[in-house]
């Protein structure tokens, strides 16, 4: 004699079995991203000091650090190879480039309009703000258990300039949200005041004749809306994403930032 529900009760044990193998392939995959990660950069790191060039930054968390609001897998692919190829392209660019070495990222992209060459100039746009934009992402974000809150002179400034945080972080995330494209929203400080603003691409708040004027200012934070960004945990939900940002942003470096 047949038992009643024999058949239901064997789907649900072999659905049950594909999801766990599933799970466990995502862990592997994720962990695998992390190791990888890891061995490419120590790899990347020691090419480019031998070469003497600019190098990868090492993070100050792992690169698990930042979940749930930043995953694992996002942050290898993003840090591990995105940011390390803007590195790569722009060492080789500055490679023939005889007065160019031995200036910081900070000079080059301060003074854009002096290198003459036209196509030089914006490889090291593109890449140079690559390199400063990513590790001053990183530099900006810290696991969600420390992320504090403003300093009470930044909190002073920001009621001073929007009214609350919380006017500022909305005023923030529409002009992530409106950065058409590729770019990123960019909290700055101009003329002792504190604005918000967004740049396209990996231009940044320091590129003078690059940028227009009322852009330029002392960055004090910015968010990545690359979709490179937060696609492959949020996909086209950059809201969640931005709205996500806040839980790991590092108040206490965004603090001493102000000047």
């Amino acid at each position: 004699m047949k038992r009643r529900g024999g058949k239901k009760r064997i789907a649900k044990v072999r659905k049950e079995g594909k999801n766990e193998r599933m799970l466990a392939r995502r862990d592997f995959m994720k962990a695998g991203v992390i190791a990888a990660g890891s061995v490419l950069v120590s790899a990347q790191y020691a090419r480019a000091q031998e070469k003497g060039g600019f190098a990868l930054p090492d993070l100050a968390y792992p690169l698990d650090g930042l979940e749930p609001h930043i995953d694992a897998m996002t942050m290898g692919i993003h840090h591990g190879k995105h940011h390390a190829a803007y590195i790569a392209n722009l060492n080789t660019a500055l490679a023939s480039a005889d007065d160019l070495k031995g200036k910081s990222i900070e000079a080059l992209l301060g003074d854009l309009p002096a290198i003459k060459d036209e196509k030089l100039m914006t490889t090291v746009r593109n890449n140079g703000g690559g390199h400063w934009n990513h590790s001053f992402f990183w530099d900006s974000l810290t696991p969600a258990a420390k992320s504090g809150k403003p300093s009470d002179d930044l909190t002073a400034a920001i009621n001073a300039a929007f009214g609350s945080e919380e006017k500022m972080k909305e005023a923030f995330a529409a002009a992530a949200m409106t950065r058409f494209g590729s770019g990123w929203a960019w909290l700055i400080e101009k003329d002792g005041k504190l604005a918000i603003t967004s740049t396209p691409n990996q231009d940044a708040p320091m590129m003078k004749g690059v940028v227009p004027d009322a852009e330029i200012g002392n960055a004090l934070l910015g968010v990545d809306v690359w979709e490179h960004a937060y696609y492959l945990k949020y996909q086209n939900k950059r809201a969640d994403y931005v709205t996500a940002f806040w839980n790991v942003v590092d108040w206490s470096a965004v603090s001493k930032r102000l000047g």
